[in-house]
C-alpha cells in the first residue's frame, strides 16, 4: 500500500515538474538552462518530499510495533496473574468445601446426640400404660398428656419447630444490636403452639433441655448465616441448667462450640437468675469451660436488683435483662434515690453505671410504651427490648430450609433410636 502512494506521488511530481517546463517553453521564458533549472527544483522538491514522508512513515511503524510489543508484554503480565489468582481461587474454594463439610459434620453429630435425647425420654413415657388402679379422671387426664406429648415428638421428629427472634435495641437510637431467639412448635395442621400450651408437660418428662439444646443448634446456624450477610448482631440463646451438667451431652456441645469460635462474639448463652443461682460446681465449671472458648452468658428474668455482681463478673455474665416495670419499681421514686436493701447509698441514676464497673451491661426488657422508655433513659440503661421495639417474628422459612437438616435425617435417627433402646 505505502509502495503505491509512493509511485503515485512521483509520477504526480513528475506530471507537475512536465507541466511547469511546457508551459515555461510555451511562453518563450525557458531557453534551455531556465527549464532545466525549473524541473530540476521540482523534481528536487519531490524527492525531499518523498524522503520525509518515508521516512515519517517509519517512525510511525516503529511506534506501532512498539505499542503491539507493549501490549503483548501486559497480556502476558495479566494471562500469569490470572492463572496465579485462578489457582489460589481454586484452592480457597476446595479448602472451604472441606471446612464446611466438617462444620456440617460436626453439627449432624450433635443433632443426632440431641435426638436421641428426646427419643429415648419419649420413648419410654409413650410406653408406660397407666396403672390400673388410678381413677378414670386421671387416666383421662394421663392420656391427654401422652397425646401432647406425642404431638411434641412428631413436631420435633419431622422438623417442625421454628425459630423466632425479637430485636434488642440501643438507646436512644433504637438501632437492633441483639436478637432473643425463641423456638415455637407446630402440629400436624401447622399450627403454631405457644410455650404455655407444651411446656407444663415437656418440663415434666425433662424434655425442655433438649429442646433449648435444639435451639442451639438452630441458634449457631442463623448466627453463621448473618455472618455470611455481614451483619454483626449477637443472638441471645437460652441454655438449659442441666445440658450445662449433663456428662454425655456437654463434651460433645464444647467440641462443637470448640471448632467454632468465631460464633464467640455472636452467640450468647442465657440463664434465667433463679438457674444461674441453683447451679452447682459442676455447671460453674462447664460455664467456665465455654467463658475460656470466649462466650458470654445473660441473665434474665431477674427477680431482685440485689445483685451479688462479683459473682456475675467472676462468672462471665456480661448481661442482666431487667423488666422496665421492676427497674422504675425498685430504682425511681419521688425522691430519686435507690430502694436497694444492699445499697442504701446508691443513687438510681448510678446503677447502670455501677453495674458496669463490673462488666455487666443492663438490658431493659418486656418494654411497651414510650413513658418506660423516658423513666429507663433517667436511669442510664443502654439497651432494650420489648414489644414497643419489635415482636417476635418467626424466620422466614426458606432460610430455615437452609439451616435445618434434612426430615428424613431425624426421622431416621429417631427410629434408630428407638429400636437401640428397645432391642439393645
Amino acid at each position: 500500500m505505502r509502495l503505491l502512494t509512493t509511485s503515485f506521488l512521483f509520477f504526480g511530481y513528475l506530471f507537475l515538474a512536465m507541466t511547469v517546463g511546457a508551459f515555461l517553453w510555451r511562453a518563450g521564458l525557458g531557453a534551455g538552462s531556465g527549464v532545466a533549472a525549473t524541473l530540476g527544483a521540482l523534481g528536487l522538491l519531490g524527492a525531499v518530499h518523498l524522503f520525509l514522508a518515508s521516512r515519517g512513515q517509519t517512525a510511525a511503524l516503529r511506534r506501532e510495533i512498539a505499542q503491539v510489543r507493549e501490549a503483548h508484554r501486559l497480556l502476558a503480565d495479566a494471562m500469569e496473574s490470572t492463572q496465579g489468582a485462578l489457582t489460589e481461587l481454586a484452592s480457597a474454594i476446595e479448602n472451604g468445601a472441606l471446612s464446611r463439610t466438617e462444620t456440617l459434620t460436626g453439627e449432624v453429630r450433635m443433632l443426632e446426640t440431641l435426638i436421641q435425647q428426646m427419643s429415648a425420654s419419649i420413648d419410654e413415657r409413650l410406653s408406660s400404660a397407666p396403672r390400673a388402679t388410678v381413677s378414670p379422671h386421671e387416666a383421662r387426664r394421663i392420656d391427654q398428656s401422652n397425646a401432647l406429648l406425642k404431638t411434641i415428638h412428631d413436631a420435633l421428629s419431622e422438623n417442625r419447630v421454628d425459630l423466632y427472634l425479637q430485636p434488642v435495641v440501643s438507646l436512644p437510637q433504637r438501632r437492633t444490636v441483639f436478637y432473643e431467639s425463641f423456638t415455637r412448635l407446630r402440629d400436624s395442621t401447622d399450627r403454631v403452639m405457644m410455650p404455655a400450651e407444651y411446656l407444663s408437660v415437656a418440663e415434666g418428662e425433662g424434655l425442655v433441655p433438649a429442646i433449648d439444646n435444639l435451639l442451639l443448634f438452630r441458634c449457631a446456624q442463623i448466627v453463621r448465616r448473618l455472618a455470611r450477610q455481614d451483619r454483626k448482631v449477637g443472638v441471645f440463646c437460652n441454655v438449659a441448667l442441666s445440658s450445662l451438667g449433663d456428662e454425655t451431652f456437654f463434651p460433645q456441645f464444647l467440641d462443637f462450640l470448640s471448632e467454632n469460635r468465631d460464633l464467640n462474639q455472636a452467640l450468647i448463652f442465657e440463664l434465667g437468675q433463679a438457674t444461674f443461682d441453683a447451679r452447682g460446681a459442676v455447671e460453674a465449671r462447664n460455664m467456665a469451660k465455654l467463658a475460656d472458648l470466649g462466650f458470654r452468658f445473660s441473665i434474665d428474668k431477674v427477680q431482685t436488683l440485689d445483685l451479688d455482681f462479683a459473682d456475675l463478673q467472676r462468672s462471665d455474665v456480661k448481661f442482666i435483662k431487667v423488666a422496665a416495670e421492676l427497674l422504675i419499681e425498685q430504682l425511681l421514686d419521688l425522691d430519686g434515690g435507690a430502694r436497694l436493701a444492699s445499697m442504701p447509698d446508691i443513687q438510681a441514676a448510678d446503677f447502670a453505671a455501677l453495674t458496669r464497673r463490673y462488666g455487666v451491661e443492663v438490658i431493659a426488657e418486656k418494654c411497651e410504651s414510650e413513658r418506660q422508655i423516658v423513666d429507663i433513659l433517667e436511669l442510664d440503661v443502654g439497651m432494650g427490648q420489648g414489644h414497643l421495639f419489635g415482636e417476635p417474628r418467626a424466620i422466614k422459612e426458606q432460610v430455615l430450609a437452609e439451616t435445618d437438616p434434612p426430615a428424613d435425617f431425624l426421622r431416621s435417627t429417631l427410629r434408630s433410636a428407638e429400636q437401640r433402646r428397645r432391642f439393645g
